[in-house]
């Protein structure tokens, strides 16, 4: 790789756009330098980008292909300039309108929600495509927010009638039994996650209306013994906890014009050491099954803070 240090100029017609792709007192290109290196200087539309070679082409076409999204109406945060810069780290060809223009669903506020890396991008699409899709990596990858996305789009679109929510109510180092209050309230905690969800796409008032008509409903798993699931969008969250009884259970809830989304992180099993994950066992039963799609993550698609990146990369080197 060639790394002699290069000066590249790009020139942006329309001011507007300059400024809002530049940030609050250039915030975003402060951003671009703190995370690739280079140094950037701002002359009006004129923008100096300096650095060794290889960094000064990937903050140019970041900045190049930003231009363009923000003049094709899409609203960049600057969260998508990191998510940017990983991107074309790993593929320098790529084009991040194909990935950052797939409008998802708008939530209450406006917040455009759209896939943040080549990895969410495929989910979306697995989604879409198929009944059954298993979303499998590490916390932090958007897996459990995108499918809430695309159950929340699917209902107001009149695509289903109903969410279901559900997760496996299992003990990660404390017992239900000791907790207060009554049966409601001590499985609560293990539903937050999809009620926070929720509450960011529909907002919080909305929600609470949906759930008291019966339309959104979130439970335990063990709740869905027995059912049918007709006409409705169900999401398994943290399935790596569920027993071989417990995903066979869920599978076979499936009713017509449904689709499930299952999703889990398999290096964070909470089950007792005896039983084997359910969702490790349907990874291996049902992976060449037509209308199953399997789409599996990385610490490449953490799309939090940068430092949980940092972190699950530390574990990963410990642990092996």
């Amino acid at each position: 790789m060639n790394n002699q240090n290069i000066s590249q100029v790009l020139n942006f017609e329309d001011n507007q756009t300059a400024i809002s792709l530049y940030g609050e007192l250039n915030r975003n290109l402060q951003l671009i330098e703190n995370s690739s290196g280079v140094k950037i200087s701002v002359r009006g539309n004129s923008v100096n980008v300096s650095g060794s070679q290889h960094d000064v082409e990937i903050a140019s076409e970041l900045l190049s292909q930003l231009y363009d999204l923000i003049g094709k109406g899409y609203p960049v945060y600057s969260s998508d300039f990191a998510f940017g810069l990983r991107i074309l780290e790993s593929t320098p060809k790529a084009r991040l309108d194909k990935i950052f223009l797939d409008k998802v669903y708008v939530t209450t506020q406006n917040r455009v929600i759209s896939p943040k890396t080549p990895n969410q991008k495929r989910y979306i699409d697995a989604i879409r495509n198929n009944d059954i899709v298993f979303g499998i990596g590490p916390a932090g990858t958007g897996k459990t927010y995108l499918a809430v996305a695309m159950a929340a789009s699917a209902l107001v679109t009149g695509q289903v009638r109903s969410i279901i929510l559900t997760r496996p109510a299992v003990e990660a180092g404390e017992k239900l039994g000791f907790l207060p209050g009554d049966l409601a309230q001590k499985v609560n905690p293990y539903l937050r996650p999809l009620h926070d969800a929720l509450n960011d796409m529909v907002g919080p008032d909305k929600c609470q209306d949906l759930v008291e008509r019966g339309i959104i409903e979130i439970a335990p798993l063990a709740f869905m013994r027995g059912r049918t699931l007709s006409n409705a969008f169900i999401i398994l969250d943290e399935a790596q906890n569920t027993t071989r009884e417990q995903m066979k259970m869920f599978l076979t809830r499936v009713g017509f014009d449904s689709r499930a989304v299952i999703t889990g992180d398999v290096t964070q099993v909470d089950l007792p050491i005896k039983q084997h994950s359910g969702l490790l066992e349907a990874q291996k039963l049902l992976n060449n099954i037509d209308g199953i799609e399997f789409c599996n993550f990385s610490k490449s698609d953490v799309v939090r803070h940068p430092l949980v990146q940092r972190i699950i990369q530390a574990y990963e080197v410990s642990e092996e």
